[in-house]
């Protein structure tokens, strides 16, 4: 019998973390996504009933041509200069992105107690008697976990920020109908819901690359740590940056004390949350509100890959991870 194709048997592993991990890279960035929108339903709801009451109430003048039950946005539109509809298409486009920054935020957390036991939970459950019983070789198995780190949870949560993303444009659709608005008018032609998506997803090689130093560390920490990996993965580089911190006041040497603190305590404990590499952009060429599209542009994006942080530090994180390879092999807890 023929011996599994390596995609084959890497394909089977990323399903197996998948399914272990089912609540953390599919329902948790799908219910934070399902909580914004709610809010967004109960922020509208609270503004109608407010807005009406206080019509009623004749708190709030209001010409002849607008009136809140049942706002015509038809004439608003109508007053809205070609420069008008730029500038909202801009901050329509802003807010798309921070209705799909939801479930990215979920997801710095997700990766980061994920990595954190992924090779820990194994020994303490002793699976890792079972899981190496199996013809898998450590390599296999390390790598489909930082894999699964990278790519897959990355992947299925800005699925799910599109789709949060949709549903906001289709329930705002929604108020701007029953206020006799023209949604393509007012949303889906100014705003560029298909280039925020195309962007975004876009950004998983950067986000990969960005956040090796982090996935490596948890999980040599993780395959490391008898016990307690979140005050080891923690405390060693917190309190590396305090040490240094405290050379630098004594000067007993000419250390640069928030150099520490951005480049290794911050590059190892924080580049698993999305955006957090956005520090190394080049912004030269974004001058003002005009360009401010710009800021999301792939051009921009892909402009830290000029610089020697993210490579300096996905060499490092690949370092760890073969690292952890390494100590999979011999770590045992009894």
């Amino acid at each position: 019998m023929a011996a599994p194709h390596p995609t084959h048997k890497l394909k089977l592993l990323l399903r197996r973390e998948f399914w272990e991990h089912k609540g953390g890279f599919f329902w948790a960035p799908l219910i934070a996504g399902g909580i914004f929108l709610v809010f967004m339903t109960m922020a509208w709801i609270v503004g109608e009933v407010i807005m009406r009451k206080a019509m009623a109430d004749g708190q709030i003048n209001i010409d002849d041509e607008f009136k809140i039950n049942g706002l015509d946005l038809g004439v608003l539109t109508g007053r809205m200069k070609p420069e008008d509809f730029q500038v909202w298409g801009q901050g329509l486009d802003l807010s798309l992105v921070g209705a799909m920054s939801w479930p990215l935020m979920v997801l710095g957390f997700v990766v980061f107690f994920y990595c954190l036991g992924a090779l820990y939970d194994e020994r303490k459950d002793r699976s890792v008697l079972f899981w190496k019983s199996l013809p898998v070789s450590d390599r296999d198995t390390v790598v489909s976990k930082a894999l699964s780190a990278l790519f897959v949870a990355p992947g299925i949560a800005l699925v799910a920020g599109i789709a949060t993303m949709f549903g906001l444009l289709l329930l705002a659709s929604v108020i701007v109908l029953v206020h006799g608005g023209n949604p393509y008018t007012l949303l889906w032609g100014p705003g560029s819901p298909l280039k925020v998506v195309l962007n975004v997803l876009m950004s998983i090689p950067v986000y990969a690359l960005w956040a090796l130093p982090t996935v490596g560390w948890l999980m040599l920490c993780s395959v490391w740590a008898r016990s307690k990996p979140f005050l080891w993965a923690v405390m060693i580089p917190v309190f590396a940056g305090i040490f240094v911190a405290w050379f630098d006041i004594m000067n007993l040497f000419n250390l640069d004390t928030l150099w520490f603190w951005k480049n290794i305590v911050a590059r190892s404990l924080g580049s698993v949350f999305p955006g957090m590499w956005m520090t190394e952009m080049d912004l030269s060429h974004i001058n003002g509100k005009e360009e401010l599209d710009q800021l999301f542009s792939l051009s921009t994006m892909y402009s830290v890959f000029k610089t020697p942080n993210i490579w300096v530090g996905a060499v490092a994180g690949i370092a760890m991870i073969f690292g952890a390879i390494r100590l999979r092999r011999w770590r045992d807890d009894n």
